[in-house]
């Protein structure tokens, strides 16, 4: 469609390929291996379907009284709309996390992929600093903290921890600022030790999945070989009476 046409300019269906393509290449040129790419961009596009369902579905209103046979059809007609929307949002996410989608293929949880950890490390980090300071002390184990959290989760639900941890850190916004003042960054607590963790941006990933998921937790804790005492400090400051 030209300009002169007078319509919606929406790319068309060569003009998104060639922005995925264009978008692969750049990443491979940084480095981002093909796989973690094409997630990632799987994920960008099954998210933006699945947002526009949710304020589509929040903006429907209830039928009108004056032809309620004319409404209740267009009703109808926009309800098998929005389920097909979602229908397509639900097959984006399975081709972006895989088809397996909860587990791997004999039932296990896969190993967290690089661009996984990544994602987690954006979502981990301004949370972490809305609540302290950058420590001089973390002890810069980023990966394989992260790779312990994420290793208790199917791939389906790491597409979604990002959102799983804001409502986490909201939902526990008083206990998290009192914990990090008393123990964290700042605090009178200052050495490497059992509370080190709290130094660190991941304290909130593992916070959310002690409280979600402990016993996978631990499990994944002794396999990367991550020290024991990081989770009991970890659970003696969280577990701190006000």
């Amino acid at each position: 469609m030209s300009v002169a046409d007078g319509g919606r300019q929406w790319p068309d269906e060569v003009s998104v390929e060639n922005a995925r393509a264009t978008l692969l290449q750049l990443l491979a040129r940084a480095g981002v291996p093909s796989d973690d790419a094409r997630q990632l961009i799987g994920l960008l596009e099954a998210g933006a379907l699945a947002l526009a369902h949710e304020e589509l579905s929040g903006g429907r209103s209830a039928a009108g009284k004056k032809d309620e046979p004319y409404e209740s059809g267009r009703f109808d007609g926009a309800r098998d709309v929005l389920e097909e929307l979602g229908a397509v949002a639900e097959r984006t996410l399975v081709q972006a996390v895989g088809a397996a989608g909860e587990q791997g293929p004999a039932g296990e949880r896969p190993r967290a992929r690089r661009m996984e950890v990544e994602r987690a490390r954006v979502a981990v980090t301004p949370l972490y600093l809305s609540f302290t300071e950058v420590s001089e002390l973390d002890p810069e184990v980023t990966d394989e903290v992260l790779a312990a959290v994420l290793g208790t989760m199917s791939p389906r639900q790491r597409a979604g921890y990002a959102g799983r941890l804001t409502d986490f850190a909201a939902d526990h916004q008083d206990r998290l600022e009192r914990m990090f003042a008393g123990y964290g960054p700042g605090s009178a607590i200052t050495m490497h030790g059992r509370y080190s963790l709290l130094h660190s941006a991941t304290s909130i990933a593992v916070l959310e999945r002690l409280a979600a998921a402990p016993r996978e937790l631990r499990e994944e804790w002794d396999a990367v070989e991550l020290p024991p005492a990081w989770l009991d400090g970890l659970t003696t400051a969280w577990n701190a009476p006000a």
